[in-house]
């Protein structure tokens, strides 16, 4: 009596479909975990300049109340961002109270640039200067980011 002896295994064609089957599948996650990448630096470019504007808002307020020393031809904004989280001598404490507006400084997610501080990694706009050529100065007014990139709703990161 003989006994077939089977080889187990896949034949050729079987593994080429299956890595065919998985080249398509890697082709199409790819592009998609791009934009998912993208997105969540987007997101973060968003709550970066939210909390650094914030901040600068609230130094502006803490002006405006006089709670911060100011010259009579100062704006009432920040003179650098570092001033957001170095913090300020209250004015009106006569204990001489510091008042602190940000922790830290975020970076700009889509500056490439290690060497750079975080504050360096943002354009500044100075009050002064105008919205439409954006330029540092003795305040800082605004901040922007100083990525050449388009966004994925079709408006460049500097413009937001």
């Amino acid at each position: 009596m003989m006994h077939m002896q089977y080889q187990r295994g896949f034949t050729l064609i079987e593994l080429m479909v299956t890595l065919t089957i998985l080249a398509v599948l890697a082709t199409v996650a790819l592009p998609l975990s791009q934009i998912a990448a993208t997105r969540n630096r987007e997101d973060e470019l968003r709550r970066a300049l939210w909390q650094i504007r914030s901040g600068i808002d609230d130094y502006k307020k803490a002006s405006d109340e006089g709670r911060v020393r100011k010259n009579l031809d100062d704006s009432g904004y920040p003179p650098t961002l570092e001033a957001l989280v170095e913090g300020v001598k209250d004015a009106k404490d006569p204990s001489g109270k510091m008042i602190y507006f940000m922790r830290r400084i975020p970076r700009d997610p889509f500056c490439d640039c290690p060497a750079q501080s975080n504050a360096e990694t943002w354009g500044l706009r100075s009050y002064a200067s105008s919205p439409d050529s954006p330029e540092a100065g003795k305040d800082v007014f605004d901040v922007y980011s100083t990525s050449r990139g388009i966004a994925l709703n079709g408006v460049p990161y500097r413009e937001w």
